[in-house]
């Protein structure tokens, strides 16, 4: 019998653990100490750490649909040390800044798993790092910048591989080359989100879900069913901060696709050595995102259509037909025993990205508004990170704490300009990643002069360095 793919809905991780029992939505105006908007990582760390800081206050999470319904819960699990913009905060407050930074995400990594293991919230977690690869000349000369770039901001516990060395980590088909790093684990995203929802509802948060937000100003969130009022007003919507008034260009929804195979037998993993179940990735300019699961599934992912004109957000996850055969095809060409396997599931969600590609975390002392996002497709653990950091900066601004080390971090306080009106952002996207796969293909075939010049054209175009 032919099992047919369950395309969009839910993601697979939902699907294999369950929805969480809905919580009731707002019922009227309300008040709060904060008022969080967004029931995601972001929001929900943000909520714990502030309550464990203070348990005195009062924090009230407004959630459009239920927690983990956007990116936290449909992403590739993969818990790493990576975030989006440090060279440009290294070009913009020097190298020992950005290094800074980076230090702080190599503990964040750290942090989740000291605080997964305190609350008991089982994830599913597996330390086993980041190995990303390179199957052609150019990308392997990118692995070796990147490595060497990772290198100077301080992780010297990475490791270089050549083809022998990464295929004693991972066998993929026709890699030359690896880098790996211990700043990393696989998790299951949902577990991870359902688990942290539940614990700071034990610690007196309140959650509110079906509950969209349709505008935030100073000091009030509004919602079809009533106002929060509250001296802070923090926006944690990520992908979703396009569907506020006003916010429609200020950070672009892209999309994400995923699939999940069968649970795949004892031979095929003998045969790919995936024992360390590390996270897997590679050097292509339309890069994949892979982990080996709990229940010894290849979940995989990458861009597939990445936007939609208007910015207009996923509603069921539902995914294009030649996205899902464009992720299975990927598939195979790293592991060709893959070749007969069946696609139990596909999905697809939006992630956040700012004009300049760099994440950030701000508080407005005049106004009290607050946000943190635009991870760009890194936000497992860089929500952490700003969770804390949001702690941090409304306990200084309200007389509790001393800046700290995190409130001294470059990415507090970075503005960006806006995106482009359409038709010009739906353009410039459709364009950008037509010259990033066109540059694959061409480097495929050994063309990887020509293609380095588009890509690094593309890369000026879009914004996401210098």
């Amino acid at each position: 019998m032919t099992t047919r793919t369950v395309n969009g809905g839910i993601s697979y991780w939902f699907a294999r653990d369950g929805l969480a029992l809905p919580r009731e939505p707002l019922s009227g105006d309300r008040t709060a100490d904060v008022c969080v908007v967004g029931g995601g990582y972001t929001g929900l760390w943000t909520a714990y750490y502030l309550k464990k800081a203070a348990p005195e206050l009062s924090i009230t999470v407004l959630e459009a649909n239920f927690c983990g319904y956007g990116a936290s819960g449909r992403n590739g699990g993969w818990l790493y040390n990576g975030i989006a913009g440090r060279d440009r905060y290294a070009a913009l407050h020097g190298h020992e800044s950005a290094q800074r930074l980076q230090r702080a995400m190599n503990d964040t990594v750290d942090e989740v798993i000291r605080v997964t293991e305190a609350e008991g919230i089982d994830a599913d977690l597996h330390r086993g790092g980041v190995l990303e690869v390179a199957r052609t000349p150019a990308q392997a000369a990118r692995l070796r910048a990147f490595h060497d770039a990772e290198v100077a901001f301080g992780e010297t516990d990475r490791e270089l591989y050549g083809a022998r060395e990464t295929a004693a980590r991972i066998h993929v088909n026709g890699a030359v080359a690896g880098t790996w790093t211990p700043h990393g684990a696989r998790i299951q995203p949902v577990k991870l989100v359902k688990g942290l929802a539940a614990t700071v509802e034990a610690l007196g948060v309140t959650i509110h879900e079906s509950t969209p937000v349709t505008e935030i100003r100073p000091r009030h969130a509004v919602t079809p069913y009533g106002t929060v009022r509250a001296p802070y007003i923090l926006r944690c919507t990520e992908g979703f901060t396009s569907s506020l008034k006003g916010q429609r260009r200020t950070w672009l929804p892209m999309n994400s696709s995923m699939v999940v195979t069968e649970p795949l037998p004892l031979e095929f993993w003998a045969s790919t050595g995936w024992d360390g179940r590390e996270t897997l990735g590679d050097m292509a300019h339309a890069y994949l995102y892979a982990q080996r699961t709990a229940d010894d599934r290849i979940a995989i992912g990458g861009r597939g259509v990445p936007y939609r004109y208007g910015s207009r957000t996923d509603h069921d996850g539902h995914t294009q037909p030649a996205t899902v055969r464009a992720l299975r095809e990927l598939l195979v060409r790293l592991f060709p025993r893959a070749a007969g396997v069946r696609i139990d599931h596909a999905w697809s969600g939006v992630l956040g990205v700012p004009r300049d590609w760099c994440a950030t975390v701000t508080l407005d002392r005049s106004t009290g508004l607050g946000w943190a996002g635009g991870y760009v497709g890194s936000g497992v653990a860089t929500a952490n990170l700003a969770g804390r950091t949001l702690r941090d900066l409304i306990q200084r601004d309200s007389g509790r704490e001393e800046e700290t080390e995190l409130t001294g971090l470059p990415w507090v306080g970075h503005r960006v300009r806006t995106w482009e009106p359409e038709p010009l952002r739906w353009l410039g996207v459709r364009a950008m990643y037509a010259a990033y796969r066109g540059a694959d293909r061409r480097e495929s075939r050994g063309h990887s002069a020509a293609t380095d010049r588009v890509a690094r054209l593309a890369d000026r175009v879009a914004g996401r360095h210098g």
